[in-house]
């Protein structure tokens, strides 16, 4: 296998400010695009061809990665005019494959950070002979996923949409968000309008009596759907949690990009990534966050397990917890910002605008 499609079409709706001027594959993890992580993972398991379905921001893609040549592969684009869900994004970049129809063709989506083994999932779907493969992975609370049960031979028994009650929860694994199709598999979904591979495709072919393989690797994994599941993304690349060929640097506490000021007091831990051309005042204090490209910590600032935005400003010993904030936004000094606070781009507050008390 050579090739594969890469998922890039979602709005990134729950990662709001964080896309609002980015789409969610765009957005920096570890000093690089995340989308940057994916094809390095995927050039390093002997992909050299990947097709990006493109939609919301599609214009960014292409400007950032060309043809793929500086990472080893060969890329092409294909935009969606109307969003066309999951299977519809497949289908619709089918004619840019160069598989034969009996060959396997690799695809994932653009939002799951994963040390999923490539190389075994391709194995797995050849030797079982499936007509699709997919890699699932247990999750201790799966309420809040679609479940698959697998047979004693790992055969895909089910997909059952999220459970509601204890006895619907019949197994903990779940779609993990990768598969391997046979290409005369992937030339059988509709055309020209939306289609869900998760809950069309998958369930059809079931039904139809195709050959659905899993194959459970409980290696690291993480949607980076919200925003504390992005920053927490970041610092695990950082630290080396999460496997990349693509972080540029060594893995550790910090990774302070080229052009970045830091004062020499400052004291980042956690996996925290400084962007390039970005400042951190003296006596900073940075635990597990993300601060992007060209943004501003002043003195005496402390932020814990957050995210500043391309070009924002933190003010002097502000406070941040849990908190995004977005591209260019201006946060004045001694404000604390907690539990999931998100202040919109380019928003401004003022100093001492938002403060806990002691008992809070």
């Amino acid at each position: 296998m050579t090739e594969a499609i890469l998922l890039v079409g979602g709005k990134g709706t729950r990662l709001r400010p964080l896309t609002v001027h980015t789409p969610k594959p765009m957005v920096p993890a570890a000093g690089v695009p995340f989308l940057t992580h994916q094809l390095a993972r995927a050039r390093a398991a002997g992909i050299d061809h990947i097709v990006l379905a493109t939609s919301y921001l599609a214009e960014v893609f292409e400007p950032h990665f060309g043809d793929g040549s500086a990472l080893g592969l060969h890329l092409e684009y294909v935009t969606e005019d109307e969003p066309l869900g999951t299977g519809g994004a497949i289908r619709n970049v089918a004619p840019l494959l160069r598989s034969a129809p009996d060959e396997p063709v690799l695809i994932f989506n653009g939002d799951i950070l994963t040390g999923l083994d490539i190389a075994a999932l391709v194995r797995t779907h050849e030797s079982s002979g499936a007509d699709v493969s997919l890699h699932l992975t247990r999750v201790e609370d799966p309420r809040a996923f679609g479940l698959v049960p697998t047979d004693a031979n790992g055969r895909v028994s089910a997909f059952l949409e999220k459970p509601q009650t204890p006895e619907e929860i019949v197994t903990d694994q779940i779609n993990a968000g990768a598969y391997v199709f046979n290409r005369s598999v992937i030339d059988t979904i509709p055309t020209g309008r939306p289609v869900s591979v998760e809950r069309e495709t998958f369930p059809g072919l079931l039904a139809s009596g195709a050959h659905l393989q899993g194959m459970v690797d409980s290696t690291y994994w993480l949607d980076l759907g919200t925003p504390q599941a992005f920053i927490r993304g970041s610092a695990d690349l950082v630290l080396g949690r999460a496997p990349s060929p693509a972080v540029p640097g060594r893995c550790g506490d910090r990774l302070v990009m080229e052009s970045a000021e830091v004062a020499a007091d400052a004291k980042l831990t956690g996996g925290t990534v400084i962007g390039a051309g970005a400042r951190v005042g003296a006596g900073a204090r940075i635990d597990g966050s993300a601060v992007l490209d060209g943004a501003v910590v002043e003195a005496g600032a402390q932020l814990h397990d957050s995210l500043v935005g391309a070009g924002a400003r933190i003010g002097a010993r502000t406070v941040l917890h849990g908190a995004v904030i977005g591209d260019g936004a201006v946060v004045g000094a001694d404000n604390e910002l907690r539990d999931g606070v998100r202040i919109w781009c380019g928003a401004r507050l003022p100093d001492a605008a938002v403060r806990f008390s002691s008992d809070q």
